[in-house]
């Protein structure tokens, strides 16, 4: 009985100093593996830009009896009882709207048009990185436009470029903008010029407008180029999409210049209000920045290929 107690003993304190010997190892290692899963994630987190988008709601009058989608409660009433999404058509009370997660998944069963229609929506309603009408237009005019003399400095018939705006909006991608539909390219460009205007938040948003004007107002090129980069990161995933696929588009432009007699500068003065608008400022104000949209557009396409 002795021996046995001794060698419990002696089982016991082995056990002891083993696991005090294990405990750091396992903590050693729970630490590693954290960090490396964390690192993991910042890193996935850095490559995915934000996409999300909120809900566009509007006050409502139901048919017939509605539950909340986000509390699942009775909406009660005979008139307005609450708001709908007018983009993916999310049913919600009133005081719910502002606890719903910015998690819009346009429909396009809710998209009545293409053109004046936020960009980010259109894009997720249709599932594309870019609006259809930027793609269609753009592939339009390098196929049959690069060397037109003039080429979206000269306008279109406006009769012409509305009628393209319409089959937008009611056909989509069905749009024929063929030469056979339109002989002149300055109408394709037009319909193009003005899909971007109509856009009731620019390409390059008001949220990020302030950045590029500091930019542009730079004298160091490196420190101005760094200031680009970081302003473009402030651009939502479909808006820097649209926007560097149509700087592309603009360089090539100018490698055509012999002919269309298109430079970066001419080019800018087309596209300065047409990408950018100023938010909520006095007309002096904005008056002031026109040259600055103009030197923001032209940097943009000179340095295409060191931004995007």
């Amino acid at each position: 009985l002795l021996c046995l107690y001794i060698k419990c003993l002696l089982f016991v304190w082995r056990l002891e100093h083993f696991s005090t010997f294990w405990q750091p190892l396992k903590l050693f290692a729970y630490s590693q593996l954290t960090s490396l899963v964390r690192r993991a994630s910042l890193k996935e987190s850095e490559r995915a830009p934000r996409s999300e988008k909120v809900h566009n709601f509007k006050v409502h009058t139901f048919r017939g009896p509605h539950w909340c989608e986000h509390c699942a409660s009775f909406m009660w009433g005979l008139m307005a009882q609450g708001v709908k999404c007018t983009d993916c058509g999310l049913n919600v009370h009133k005081q719910c709207s502002s606890l719903v997660p910015s998690d819009c998944k346009p429909d396009l069963r809710h998209i009545r048009k293409v053109y004046s229609c936020d960009l980010t929506t259109l894009v997720k309603a249709y599932n594309t990185a870019r609006p259809m009408v930027v793609d269609m237009c753009i592939r339009e005019i390098e196929s049959r436009g690069l060397k037109s003399e003039g080429l979206y400095r000269i306008s279109g018939f406006s009769d012409s470029v509305e009628e393209v705006k319409m089959a937008f909006d009611k056909d989509g991608e069905k749009t024929d903008i063929s030469v056979n539909a339109y002989e002149d390219i300055n109408i394709i460009t037009g319909a193009l010029k003005l899909y971007l205007r109509d856009l009731p938040v620019p390409v390059i948003s008001y949220d990020a407008y302030p950045r590029f004007i500091e930019a542009a107002k730079l004298t160091d090129s490196e420190k101005k180029l760094e200031a680009f980069r970081e302003a473009l990161a402030l651009l939502p995933p479909s808006h820097s999409d649209t926007l560097k696929y149509l700087m592309a588009h603009l360089k090539r432009v100018t490698q055509n210049e012999k002919f269309n007699l298109m430079n970066a500068e001419n080019l800018a003065i087309v596209f300065g209000p047409t990408l950018m608008r100023a938010p909520n400022m006095d007309a002096i104000s904005a008056l002031n920045d026109i040259r600055y949209q103009r030197q923001v557009v032209e940097a943009l396409i000179k340095n295409e290929d060191v931004l995007f």
